[in-house]
């Protein structure tokens, strides 16, 4: 096969990201059986290229070389190139970052490049990004390209020991420990919990920058699934727990202040290139805003504080204005370039505020958001970012900062990547409904309930879920997180709205992870669908990234289903995983901050509190006072009157749950793991239960 006999397949692809490449010079490929195949008939390694629509580097390397004749003839003479979009599939991500950071010795990123066999598609080189020219102390990418090729063609037998070599050491990584190290979780006793806490907290507290919060350096992620452990230690019985808590609010005070969030939508930024959460790049992720807004929301309602009920506010606005979707899903992500440059959507000159701002408003909004200081942005143009705290939020400010986002409407936009992500949408659901209860803010819930809908009649096929949703076509078969914060989120509505489709959803849901998922043998879960084919090996991933890992996340969800229907599979599913994961987790509990969430939570798990009746006043009261009170997992049954626990409906609760029958105005029933308390049908009775 010759040169002219390959083109760019891309066209035709539904991924943005993959669109992106289609008019490049390059002969790209998508990552299909075609592609495979050609590379394995022409005996050319692959050059296998990932990355994402709002990546700032991905586009700099692609104007740099992918657009170069040059380059791409290169390209096409010694490869076969295949483009992949890591949020479609996060399997061959997540195996191909491993790759890289067992090839180099460092973490990788994106765009992640990797020269594969052409045959077994095992990386034989690996880096991410390479300039078109030598800098940075990096070669250019066409010595990359020819070097890579030289060492295939000429060391065959070097290249093969080391693909040997990396596949064995992935297959290793993911077996399950020798039995001897594996810990019972329903062993552990209150002492080791709190040896765990106080581990995970200490080895927080000497990550913690105590003058700009946050935990870790430059680059300054918020790094929201640590914060949700931060979260869960402050309310342990930790010695840490008060100091952890002060950490987490700091963090977020300096985070809702900073040029991590964006001021005029409410947004929040991927990550910050400084300490000091000063300048971001300016991607914006739906997966962040998800994660963040419920760690808001409920530090607000501790705390009583306006400015972080604000952020809470601002994200949802975001969300709404410029992420929703007419089918009730979320898009994936804004661009950090708009026309070109990045951060030109979003930075300002001082004249062009002067000529939108009136004298009462010019002054404060300036000392606000540092107009008044010198040039933040490459020394020539200021990023709004908050000067003092400000917990208060003058009606003068509020109109200064809403006149500038519609001026800035009139810009060129940043590209938003309108692809719906099962997994992602599933984050932002639950993150809705945590806020909604934390703040009693019934859109909200509104809002997320028409999410998990999407989810229910859009992604789920009657046996499977699919991971992504594209111009109106769903595609690739789930994978585990797409089960598990879908699981997550039908719980969470459950607590905050009774809905019966949610909970014939939620078992359909939990019974499909444990056949596509578990690892019967050793306990577990892989990442992967037991029908999807997968390079290398199939993964186990329990540490989190920018999302929580997915494996904890099911723990938490079959540990609560288990304990509201009763099912011991569940229960005993749930524990089997956990036990699996924690001898990592003990040595370095902040690398697992899920597993260690997971840990804390069934090592002393949460009440399981039932609640129905005749009365939705009564009913309705007990749950807001019980859970206002006390940790409990709350369900009020039979908002709708569908089910059976009073005797209305016509289809019976499955599980347990059929047991809980009550004539009177309100009955409660207090579950502990897979025992439950005698009903009872007043507060004062309920209260001597939960306080004992």
């Amino acid at each position: 096969m010759t040169d002219s006999n390959i083109s760019n397949r891309l066209g035709k692809e539904a991924s943005l990201y993959l669109r992106q490449h289609e008019e490049n010079p390059v002969a790209w490929q998508p990552w299909d059986d075609e592609a495979l195949a050609l590379a394995r008939e022409t005996g050319r390694p692959i050059l296998l290229s990932i990355g994402y629509s709002a990546c700032h580097w991905c586009h700099v390397m692609a104007h740099e070389s992918f657009e170069d004749q040059d380059t791409a003839k290169v390209m096409n003479d010694l490869y076969v190139n295949i483009k992949v979009d890591r949020e479609e599939r996060p399997d061959l991500d997540k195996i191909y970052q491993l790759s890289h950071q067992l090839l180099t010795g460092r973490g990788g990123g994106w765009p992640l490049t990797l020269f594969l066999d052409p045959v077994n598609q095992i990386p034989f080189f690996a880096g991410t990004y390479f300039p078109l020219q030598p800098r940075y102390g990096m070669p250019s990418f066409k010595e990359v390209l020819v070097r890579a090729r030289e060492w295939f063609d000429q060391k065959p037998d070097e290249m093969n020991e080391q693909s040997e070599r990396l596949q064995k050491a992935i297959e290793s990584m993911q077996q399950p420990p020798p039995a001897e190290a594996i810990a019972s979780i329903a062993a552990a006793d209150d002492t080791q919990t709190l040896k765990l806490a106080s581990k995970a907290a200490k080895d927080l507290l000497s990550r913690y920058d105590p003058i700009h919060g946050g935990f870790g350096g430059a680059p300054k992620f918020p790094g929201a699934p640590i914060l949700e452990l931060a979260a869960a230690i402050s309310l342990s019985d930790s010695g840490e727990a008060s100091e952890i808590g002060s950490c987490l609010h700091t963090t977020l005070e300096n985070m809702g202040n900073s040029g991590l969030r964006d001021h005029l939508d409410g947004g929040f930024f991927r990550y910050c290139v400084d300490g000091s959460w000063t300048i971001p790049h300016f991607e914006k992720m739906l997966y962040d805003n998800a994660q963040l807004l419920p760690l808001y929301a409920e530090a607000a309602a501790a705390s009583g504080r306006h400015d972080f009920e604000m952020a809470s506010a601002g994200i949802v606005a975001w969300l709404k204005r410029e992420m929703l979707q007419t089918n009730g899903a979320f898009s994936a992500s804004i661009d950090a370039d708009a026309d070109g440059e990045e951060g030109g959507f979003h930075v300002w000159t001082k004249e062009q505020v002067r000529q939108l701002l009136d004298d009462e408003q010019l002054g404060p909004f300036s000392e606000a958001y540092g107009l008044d200081g010198p040039p933040n942005f490459e020394d020539e143009a200021w990023h709004l970012v908050g000067q003092v705290e400000s917990r208060d939020d003058p009606e003068t400010l509020k109109a200064a900062r809403e006149t500038l986002r519609i001026a800035r409407e009139s810009r060129v936009h940043p590209t938003l990547d309108e692809k719906q992500i099962t997994s992602w949408n599933a984050l932002t659901a639950t993150g809705l409904l945590r806020a909604a209860r934390a703040l009693a803010v019934s859109e909200w819930t509104s809002l997320a309930q028409d999410t998990l809908d999407f989810i229910r009649k859009t992604q789920w096929d009657g046996s499977r879920l699919l991971a992504v949703h594209n111009q109106g076509q769903s595609r690739f078969s789930g994978y585990l997180d797409d089960y598990a914060f879908t699981l997550q989120a039908c719980l969470e509505s459950l607590r905050t709205s009774w809905r019966r489709d949610d909970l014939d959803f939620a078992i359909h849901i939990a019974d499909a992870m444990l056949v596509r998922f578990e690892d019967e043998d050793n306990g577990g879960f892989y990442f992967t669908d037991t029908d999807q084919p997968t390079p290398i090996a199939r993964s186990v991933v329990m540490q989190d990234d920018a999302t929580p890992a997915a494996y904890p996340a099911a723990i938490i969800a079959l540990h609560d289903l288990a304990g509201l229907v009763g099912n011991l599979r569940y229960l005993k599913t749930s524990e089997k995983a956990l036990d699996r994961a924690l001898p990592g987790t003990e040595n370095s509990p902040m690398a697992f901050a899920g597993v260690t969430r997971a840990c804390l939570s069934l090592a002393n798990p949460r009440p399981q509190l039932v609640i129905a009746g005749t009365s939705q006043e009564e009913t309705s009261g007990l749950k807001r006072w019980a859970e206002s009170h006390f940790p409990v997992n709350c369900y009020r049954v039979d908002e709708a009157g569908e089910d059976t626990v009073h005797g209305k409906g016509e289809k019976p609760l499955p599980g347990i749950l059929a047991e809980f029958n009550t004539d009177k105005p309100v009955t409660a029933w207090l579950c502990l793991g897979m025992k439950c308390l005698p009903p009872v049908n007043s507060r004062a009775e309920l209260k001597v239960l939960l306080e004992q």
